[in-house]
């Protein structure tokens, strides 16, 4: 059953009239967050359904610290039962007795990250992102493998029974790694990136109506693929089937349609946002309309589809600079709230998180698009990838939903994909550097370079990223 036919709205609906707020414990890994922390504290003082105990561990104590203060400020402007924040000095006593944990971390520094996308792009290689897939994404997942293993085992012990997100990318792979460290574990990947078509649906819906009578929420579509590469092949608005609507707003904006961030500056926009002539090109190519941004999607297909001229495309490639100079912004701004030089703001974002623990603690049913491993949702995958698509959060757990069949020719890209982050995931977790050049060497982005050059690369990017790796990895060029 699709799962726009599952609930009366994806991702909005049958929630409970909840007489009594729902107690819940959250313990929240990378708790120094400067992004995603705010954003759930924000999302809390704005809801009314949720009584929250947030306990935040991170490497960095003094940033969980002042994040505890942070959200001391956002309880005060609370629209329901005040969350408490609580730094704490180990993983055990942030995770004892939690009922949900939140996995939010940084694998590395910036200057990593810097290293992920400089070395490529003097071989010839740019990207957009590159935290996902690409050069840049397969030795972030490098770094970061052990480091999502280790939290996960940490949970089996202090925390078997907490359900478990994770936000932290490259988003499949860790999230693969949290179920192969602890296969109990009850964990899924979120990722927002689908909000992107839902947004501009409930745009050409209200466009339409003449009036502001839809927002991205009132949006239902089924979602299908890998993490920031993904498609839907059904979309519903209000009872109606809006894709005949999204075929002809793509065919009437083929110079492009601006994609940016609302709330934010010009600045940003010009590194994140796009004009989705990619996501177009997609739906004209394989005959399904893409969901994530251009930025990502560009990145599991070769240099010469996209990457080699962003600007024909109309997306820019982010520089790690800018991202070192935002972070020095938000963390200016977390102290300011910190110490009451700013007011917190009781605002809902665009994360699904606060409905899904809603609904998992039995407040109602709720649909949104999520990262599991494949259970037969996305027909063709092998049993166990990491695939993204939508799932019922409910009193019963996370049921996946049968998301079908992807178009001949995507199916087979995103199959490639899915089975180098399997094999990548499982050679890092066994020590088997031997087997990572090949892996590296394979994806799309790096496979038109002769494999002496490509080593070369891949020597390079290993060399620059060594301090973070196990030392059984450290040859693996």
């Amino acid at each position: 059953m699709r799962a726009g036919h599952c609930a009366p709205g994806w991702n909005v609906t049958s929630m409970k009239d909840i007489e009594h707020p729902i107690p819940v414990r959250i313990a929240y890994v990378g708790g120094g967050s400067l992004n995603w922390a705010p954003t759930l504290m924000a999302d809390l003082a704005h809801d009314t359904r949720l009584d929250a105990e947030v306990r935040l561990y991170d490497l960095d104590p003094a940033a969980a610290e002042r994040n505890a203060r942070m959200g001391g400020r956002y309880a005060e402007v609370s629209n329901g039962t005040p969350a408490r924040y609580r730094a704490v000095p180990s993983p055990r006593e942030a995770l004892e007795g939690a009922d949900v944990v939140v996995v939010s971390i940084l694998p590395g520094r910036f200057d990593d990250m810097a290293q992920d996308i400089g070395i490529p792009a003097r071989y010839g290689i740019p990207q957009a992102v590159g935290d996902t897939v690409g050069p840049g994404g397969f030795v972030r997942a490098m770094r970061a493998i052990p480091m999502l293993a280790e939290i996960a085992r940490a949970i089996g012990e202090h925390a078997p029974n907490a359900w478990v997100c994770n936000l932290t990318n490259p988003m499949s792979v860790l999230t693969g790694a949290l179920h192969a460290a602890f296969p109990g574990i009850r964990a899924w990947g979120e990722c927002h990136e689908v909000t992107k078509i839902r947004r501009q649906v409930a745009g050409i819906a209200n466009a339409d109506a003449g009036s502001d009578r839809w927002s991205f929420r009132d949006v239902e579509v089924n979602v299908l693929g890998i993490n920031h590469f993904t498609f839907v092949d059904a979309i519903s608005l209000g009872g109606r089937d809006m894709l005949p609507a999204y075929r002809a707003f793509a065919a009437a904006n083929a110079s492009g349609v601006n994609e940016t961030v609302p709330g934010e500056d010009a600045e940003h926009d010009r590194y994140f946002g796009s004009k989705c002539l990619v996501k177009f090109d997609l739906y004209d190519r394989f005959g399904i309309p893409g969901a994530a941004g251009d930025r990502h999607l560009a990145e599991f297909l070769p240099v010469g589809d996209y990457l080699a001229d962003p600007g024909r495309w109309g997306f820019g490639l982010t520089p790690v600079e800018y991202r070192t100079r935002d972070q020095a912004r938000r963390r200016a701004r977390a102290e300011a709230l910190a110490a009451g030089e700013i007011a917190p703001v009781a605002k809902r974002s665009d994360e699904a998180l606060i409905d899904q623990i809603v609904a998992l603690a039995g407040g109602g049913t709720f649909v949104s698009n999520v990262n599991l491993p494949n259970r037969g949702q996305l027909a063709g995958i092998p049993e166990g990838a990491i695939v993204e698509t939508n799932a019922l959060f409910s009193g019963l757990g996370i049921t996946p939903l049968v998301a079908g069949h992807l178009p001949e020719g995507l199916h087979d890209i995103i199959a490639d994909h899915a089975a180098r982050q399997s094999a990548l995931l499982q050679a890092v977790m066994a020590g088997e550097g031997g087997a990572l050049f090949p892996l590296f060497h394979e994806d799309p982005l790096v496979r038109h370079m002769p494999e002496t050059e490509a080593r070369r690369m891949f020597g390079e990017m290993i060399a620059a990223t060594s301090a973070w790796l196990p030392e059984n990895l450290k040859g693996a060029a």
